[in-house]
């Protein structure tokens, strides 16, 4: 097994993004805007302050914070009302990996308290620390979230796996020297050497994961 393994939260987790994409086409509206699906897909992944500049871009007349925290809330919103949406085999994959012992964080650029309600829904303990948006001064594409958590946890980041749905998140993880599994949802993710591409985590096993990681230690060498 790795010595931890780094979960991604929105679009590998859970199924948010929907959530956050209507969230800012109503925000972006509001100011007599129009925010398409393909204005939409230029912020998957990034932190929630790059995209609250790119919205004041375009219209949205409140600060930055207002902003995070208006989109925040409104998620929160839907997930309260309309239930969290997971992402096929993501619960059962990370209950396999605390079965075997495993430890685990969340690095999410969501803010914390939206990280601790869909942990909440979790009926197992799932992570052992979770790394936030408002947590950290440089988010993904930066290494920071990712090296972040690999202290808390007390590994050497090269001897993780980290899981993420977006260019923009594996290319923190790979920047953290962890071996990073793409598994492409909302936004295709390219074939590299420097990442391995899974279609689904339906059916995967903490095996899967290992195996992952002994590939990785073996080109290492």
């Amino acid at each position: 097994m790795p010595a931890a393994v780094f979960w991604d939260m929105d679009g590998t987790l859970v199924d948010t993004e929907p959530y956050w994409m209507a969230s800012e086409q109503e925000l972006v509206g509001s100011f007599g805007g129009t925010w398409t699906h393909d204005d939409g897909l230029l912020l998957v992944g990034l932190g929630l302050w790059n995209s609250a500049e790119i919205l004041r871009s375009r219209g949205v007349d409140m600060d930055e914070d207002a902003i995070v925290h208006w989109l925040t809330e409104r998620v929160r919103e839907r997930l309260a009302t309309d239930g969290v949406p997971w992402r096929p085999g993501a619960r059962e994959l990370l209950k396999s990996l605390r079965d075997r012992g495993v430890p685990t964080a969340l690095v999410t650029m969501s803010v914390r308290s939206m990280a601790e309600q869909i942990v909440a829904g979790i009926p197992f303990d799932a992570f052992d620390v979770i790394v936030s948006g408002d947590e950290v001064d440089e988010p993904k594409p930066h290494p920071e979230p990712y090296l972040r958590a690999a202290t808390l946890l007390g590994v050497d980041p090269r001897d993780a796996v980290a899981i993420e749905d977006s260019l923009v998140g594996l290319s923190s993880a790979v920047a953290s020297g962890a071996a990073a599994i793409g598994v492409p949802h909302i936004v295709p993710l390219p074939e590299s050497d420097r990442h391995t591409l899974w279609p689904t985590l339906d059916g995967r096993t903490a095996d899967d994961i290992a195996a992952v990681a002994a590939a990785r230690t073996e080109t290492s060498r």
